[in-house]
């Protein structure tokens, strides 16, 4: 994938769980780091021991943990290229149990721009310069070589998957693959700023003259707080997640002072605890409704 293909699958039957592996081991090959997706194409969930994100998280996670654990935890973080780990027992059953296989873009140096429908396509082919294409179900997967930061909904039918995300594998593509343009990276910034625009702060009058969450210490302990908060639920994760949001929200979104950097840190703690990456805009929107912003 990381070189020009012409391979483009016109069917998504579903393979055998012998053909999933072997999927995955073409792919490792390549370099690109695979692992397996269960039914309704979502990662296997953690193990006892890394339930929870107890074990800390694995060490290429946004928040680097000690977690070595054999098994297919942490859902992206798990990709791997090395076949001893793919071919292990630890990841056997979870093979046999696959829906279908999926990839880590960013592992690979990939982004995938993920055309969620014939509008989106179309969109793509007006704007966007041609690169590797790949059908889905419903559009097109755009591969580009190169890796920024993953977001969903950038526009109407559009997701960015790179990194600290994963796509469906539908085929290796057809075309050549090229850089990843301006025009893709420009996609996950906001006007006037990224985290007014797009996570809808805004700014009031603050007692006293000045702005106490300006002082780089009481913001950072908020949100290493919040963090911890999401690292350490044990069940109803979506219910913490929001709440959580709802919270930073309230304390720190109506000064300004919350930057795009400490947002992607709350997304990123709740993506270790399995969240997806929709689920996480949804839950920042919903606590931006809630508290009228």
């Amino acid at each position: 994938m990381t070189q020009p293909t012409d391979i483009r699958r016109e069917d998504h039957r579903p393979l055998l769980p012998d053909e999933h592996l072997r999927t995955a081991l073409d792919l490792a090959a390549a370099g690109v780091p695979p692992l397996p997706l269960r039914a309704g194409k979502v990662p296997f969930g953690n193990c006892r021991a890394c339930k929870g994100n107890a074990c800390g998280g694995r060490p290429n996670m946004k928040n680097a943990g000690p977690c070595h654990c054999p098994g297919i935890c942490h859902a992206w973080a798990a990709a791997t290229t090395d076949p001893r780990v793919l071919t292990s027992p630890a990841w056997a059953s979870a093979w046999r149990e696959a829906a279908a296989v999926a990839y880590h873009p960013g592992g690979a140096g990939l982004t995938v721009v993920d055309l969620d429908d014939a509008a989106a396509v179309t969109w793509a082919r007006t704007t966007l310069p041609p690169t590797c294409t790949v059908l889905t179900t419903r559009g097109e997967h755009w591969i580009y070589r190169g890796a920024m930061r993953s977001a969903n909904a950038v526009r109407p039918g559009v997701d960015i998957k790179s990194l600290m995300s994963y796509a469906r594998y539908l085929g290796p593509g057809k075309g050549t693959m090229t850089a990843l343009p301006d025009a893709v990276r420009a996609l996950i910034v906001k006007e006037p700023s990224p985290v007014r625009s797009a996570r809808g702060a805004v700014t009031v009058p603050v007692r006293g003259g000045g702005c106490p969450h300006r002082t780089p210490t009481y913001l950072a302990r908020g949100i290493a707080m919040a963090e911890q908060r999401i690292n350490e639920a044990s069940s109803a994760v979506h219910t913490t997640v929001y709440r959580t949001f709802l919270a930073v929200l309230s304390a720190h979104g109506r000064c300004g002072c919350l930057t795009d950097a400490h947002v992607t840190r709350l997304f990123a703690a709740a993506q270790a605890k399995g969240e997806s990456p929709r689920h996480c805009t949804d839950a920042w929107t919903n606590a931006r409704t809630a508290l009228g912003m």
